[in-house]
């Protein structure tokens, strides 16, 4: 499997989309951060199917696709394009958040991301479950869903982050233009590093009486 292709350890310029301030108050919207998606995932489509996919109305998927193209996430595919529909296509593959600055300089943006990219993981996640009961036995066999709880640093967690990025990196990369070799499908791998909220509070000094 050596020309396989493989997740970077980094952004891949000739892929990957490298988020800033304004990429990321583009993507503060679940409806895109889904486009996105599905465009990356299943390659070029149109408005009209894409509302289908996402149970919306045409309108409002060619409102949003507008806006992704201003910032660049998305671009009119003219090869497959005519007079009468449009289609679009995603410019990259990947996208990276890099600039961890980024969320102290537009907190509220930051959280609209963070909340578009949990709201897609569980659309996913659902829509496995729904075809779980006709899913091929090998494949209702490999699904897991699990969690752990841990007790670690913020370095401790960064470095869990960045071990099992490495380890998913080991695998296939799905590719949207290729079916890929014979008996495999695409495969969803959702890696969340959520600090509990009341831990990670500080605490309340002692009132003494």
């Amino acid at each position: 499997m050596t020309d396989d292709r493989r997740w970077p350890h980094s952004p891949d310029p000739q892929t990957d989309v490298v988020l800033d301030a304004k990429g990321l108050r583009a993507l503060a919207h679940p409806v895109r951060v889904q486009l996105i998606g599905l465009l990356r995932k299943h390659g070029p489509s149109t408005a009209t199917r894409l509302a289908g996919q996402l149970g919306l109305n045409s309108g409002a998927t060619s409102y949003h696709l507008r806006q992704l193209a201003a910032s660049g996430f998305v671009a009119e595919d003219t090869e497959r394009g005519n007079a009468r529909e449009r289609w679009w296509k995603a410019v990259h593959q990947v996208t990276w958040w890099t600039d961890a600055n980024l969320a102290d300089e537009d907190p509220e943006a930051a959280l609209g991301y963070l909340r578009s990219i949990v709201a897609g993981h569980t659309v996913t996640a659902q829509t496995a479950l729904n075809a779980y009961e006709t899913m091929p036995s090998d494949w209702r066999h490999a699904l897991d869903l699990s969690d752990s709880v841990l007790r670690l640093s913020p370095e401790e967690a960064r470095e869990l982050a960045a071990e099992l990025t490495e380890v998913v990196a080991r695998y296939r990369r799905a590719d949207p233009a290729s079916a890929g070799p014979e008996g495999t499908e695409r495969v969803a791998v959702v890696v969340q590093v959520l600090p509990d909220p009341v831990a990670a509070a500080p605490e309340e000094p002692e009132e003494r009486s």
